[in-house]
């Protein structure tokens, strides 16, 4: 049995930013979300997050994540002074307690399941998380015996020159059995220029103490600025471009794609340059995708292509062409076989199976049926300055070139709509609609003008 404890009660002040440190984005999700994704397979009885500086948008943040406690910690003096504002929350306890830090995003499931391993096996009172670096500056060192039992524990400005050699730092990371912390927590002391009471010191002071070291010290990486920031993303990025390559999808020129962690693709994908994947998207197999797209919390089908376009908050089913230069969003839904050609955008609109729009419209808030075939410069016009209004539009109806339809309106079965027409009137099934001024031509217009 453990408990988990995320402390995100800082600031954050290097980021310079209004935004609580730990809700920062890396690969779509915040930084405090990843961590508690990283423990939720190891099953914990609670999840206890030590919040602090804004406290209500934290909360608000991670309000739709089940089964967390939240526990406020009002002044922030350290580690160790988060972790006493549990005493009155696990009174009684007497299992483990996993202590992780809400702006180390990198942290494997793999990893935090040895610690526990270890620690449960060893029967320890508590059990550290370590790394071996080739340039530890900086960093606590950890120093232990052939057995890996934490011998003692010095910070980096206190060590001597030949205790500086030693490669292996402290992570930050904790396992404790509960009771032993428990006992010597109300007797830490801020006996340092922080006046701060940290966790570190409790470590050497509750029992058997051992080090885990972690295989990859990238993982261990915490986030204090928009530089680590963007080298923990690099990081992620790698992870998830060698996940996806290794599952048969294909990436041209990785270095200019990103992909978010929430994105899924199905084998025989292929990702072109300069295109960007986020969100909750899945693309299925056949699809291919770019060059320079973005496509965010979409579902594409099978064998589509899109090229230069944006589609957002759309589903595009099998076949279907995008672009160059399409724009899809609002909840768009495009059937099978459909094409939607150069500077198209569509909003909020549902086309039927093999329905072209090919090139220089606008369709928002409409429905059309099947082979309906959207002509050049086409519009719906659905907005009359205070609503919005649908337009509807039958099976294999077609709109000539320059045409507005103006919303409310719905468009028969087998209509033909005259080019540069502008229709403000229902029309019904297999019916011609020319919507225009008449022409009128004076000769010799000039001449009566001069």
């Amino acid at each position: 049995m453990v408990v988990v404890a995320i402390l995100a009660a800082g600031k954050g002040t290097r980021m310079k930013s209004n935004l609580p440190k730990v809700l920062h984005s890396l690969g779509g999700k915040s930084l405090v979300e990843r961590v508690i994704e990283s423990v939720e397979p190891l099953s914990p009885s609670r999840k206890l997050v030590i919040v602090g500086y804004q406290s209500p948008e934290v909360k608000a943040a991670m309000a739709e994540i089940p089964g967390l406690e939240f526990v406020e910690q009002t002044l922030q003096l350290g580690t160790g002074h988060a972790i006493q504002q549990l005493l009155p929350h696990l009174e009684g306890y007497t299992g483990d307690l996993l202590i992780l830090n809400g702006d180390v995003p990198l942290l494997r499931t793999e990893t935090l399941k040895n610690l526990l391993q270890t620690h449960q096996e060893n029967h320890n009172s508590c059990t550290i998380l370590s790394a071996q670096l080739s340039n530890p500056q900086g960093y606590g060192r950890v120093f232990c015996d052939s057995d890996d039992v934490v011998q003692k524990m010095v910070e980096d400005k206190d060590c001597t020159p030949k205790q500086r050699e030693n490669n292996r730092v402290n992570a930050g990371i904790y396992c404790f059995r509960w009771p032993d912390l428990a006992k010597f927590l109300p007797h830490l002391a801020a006996n340092n220029a922080q006046k701060e009471y940290y966790l570190t010191d409790a470590v050497t002071e509750v029992g058997k103490v051992m080090a885990v070291d972690v295989k990859d010290y990238q993982e261990i990486l915490g986030i204090n600025d928009r530089l680590q920031l963007a080298t923990a993303n690099d990081i992620l990025q790698r992870r998830i471009k060698e996940k996806w390559l290794l599952a048969g999808v294909t990436l041209i020129d990785p270095a200019s794609i990103t992909i978010d962690e929430t994105v899924e693709l199905q084998p025989d994908v292929i990702i072109e340059p300069q295109t960007h994947l986020r969100g909750k998207t899945v693309i299925q197999s056949g699809s291919r995708i770019g060059p320079g797209s973005l496509i965010e919390n979409s579902e594409l089908g099978q064998n589509v292509t899109v090229q230069y376009s944006v589609v957002t908050d759309s589903v595009v089913q099998a076949e279907t062409r995008i672009g160059p230069y399409a724009h899809l969003r609002g909840h768009t839904e495009v059937g099978a076989g459909c094409r939607i050609g150069n500077f198209v955008e569509l909003k909020n609109t549902q086309l039927g199976d093999r329905t072209n729009v090919a090139h220089l419209s606008y369709l928002g808030d409409t429905t059309t049926g099947t082979q309906v075939n959207i002509g050049a410069g086409t519009i719906t016009a659905n907005y009359d300055g205070v609503k919005k209004h649908r337009t509807k539009i039958g099976d294999r109806t077609k709109t000539g070139s320059n045409s507005v339809l103006v919303a409310p309106i719905t468009v028969g079965n087998d209509v033909y709509i005259a080019a540069g027409s502008t229709v403000t009137e229902d029309v019904e099934n297999d019916a011609l609609v020319i919507a225009r001024s008449r022409q009128v031509v004076k000769p010799g217009w000039r001449k009566k003008t001069e």
